[in-house]
């Protein structure tokens, strides 16, 4: 019988799996745009879409599992008071090609959203999903999986895990839903041999050597469990900080969200859920104007100190992934690893 934990996929056979469970499923990939921009992207037609496995996409899975505005439900005003409807079920999604660190920042979320109480409208997407998740054999530029723990490959939390073998995917299950999809389009795949251990096995001891950025998230996360930052650091990171909250929109773990309530009516109207960021002056701006946070000093302060040291205290593992999207959209040169270079760097009192 074969092994519905682990099947090897030609690569010839990959588009026409992906047409079948199109079929059955919205389907999500990374897909280059007429821009050159690589993002994740609802594929309505496979023959004129390039799915594009290549390039690290600039968006993640979080606008789709946590979307920028979300209706959190409706409601209605009556004599006896409010009614609150909720929104309709999601319908099941596949999510194809997704990096590791992406996983990492899913499962993040999982976490987050499931204290002190269960989020109804997370979990409605959540739960009608399906990741296919993609090994990296040669990390990008920026990134630093390897250092948060996140990658470059995983052992854990993904439906489905794909190594590029050259002219195949080794593919591992590691939920009963994938072993499932397995088993229901087994004729797509075939047995693995002991030579697609090997490369695999060689791919990864290869991928975790291939790193160009040194960045000591370990030893700054020990930094700052006992000793405090040196307010030089944060006036220095705080200067250059032009409050476009550009790292907060593509970072995959940031879940700052404001509630407000649009009015339609004499008798209606929507709660809606809206991204925010802790990087923004008016987070932290009082009713009356007055803001607690000193932007000229601690403007990167929450931010930082959330991804590394509270995270790091209540969960046991930073909230950065290390995919590295902060470093290319941050023109100040204030992302995260700045930060970290600074800390490790800094002289212990």
């Amino acid at each position: 019988m074969i092994d519905l934990k682990e099947l090897i996929l030609p690569k010839d056979n990959l588009t026409s799996l992906l047409r079948k469970l199109a079929k059955e499923a919205r389907l999500i990939a990374p897909v280059k745009n007429t821009y050159g921009d690589t993002i994740f992207t609802e594929i309505s037609d496979l023959d004129s879409t390039r799915i594009d496995l290549a390039n690290q996409p600039q968006s993640s899975l979080k606008p789709f599992l946590l979307p920028q505005q979300e209706t959190l439900a409706h409601y209605t005003i009556a004599e006896e008071g409010y009614t609150f409807t909720a929104p309709q079920n999601e319908e099941t999604t596949i999510y194809f090609g997704v990096r590791s660190c992406d996983l990492t920042a899913v499962l993040y979320m999982d976490l987050i959203f499931s204290k002190p109480a269960r989020d109804s409208n997370y979990y409605a997407r959540r739960n009608q999903s399906l990741i296919i998740s993609l090994g990296c054999n040669n990390p990008f530029p920026n990134c630093f999986c390897e250092a948060t723990g996140s990658g470059p490959y995983l052992e854990y939390g993904y439906d489905l895990q794909l190594i590029d073998l050259g002219d195949c995917y080794f593919v591992s299950a590691g939920r009963r839903r994938g072993a499932d999809l397995l088993e229901k389009w087994g004729y797509f795949f075939r047995e693995v041999g002991e030579e697609d251990r090997k490369i695999r096995y060689q791919l990864f001891l290869e991928g975790r050597g291939k790193f160009t950025r040194n960045v000591q998230v370990a030893h700054a996360c020990r930094r700052l469990q006992k000793y405090p930052v040196p307010e030089a650091i944060w006036e220095r990171l705080s200067r250059r900080c032009y409050d476009c909250g550009g790292c907060a929109y593509v970072c995959p773990t940031c879940t700052c969200f404001s509630v407000d309530d649009m009015i339609l009516g004499e008798t209606k109207g929507l709660r809606l859920r809206s991204w925010d960021a802790c990087t923004s002056s008016g987070f932290t701006r009082m009713a009356g104007g007055h803001n607690p946070v000193d932007r000229r000093r601690q403007a990167l302060k929450r931010r930082f100190l959330h991804k590394l040291k509270d995270d790091f205290t209540l969960h046991g593992k930073v909230s950065c992934t290390g995919c590295g999207r902060c470093i290319d959209i941050c023109f100040g040169g204030v992302d995260i690893t700045t930060f970290i270079d600074l800390v490790t760097a800094a002289e212990v009192p």
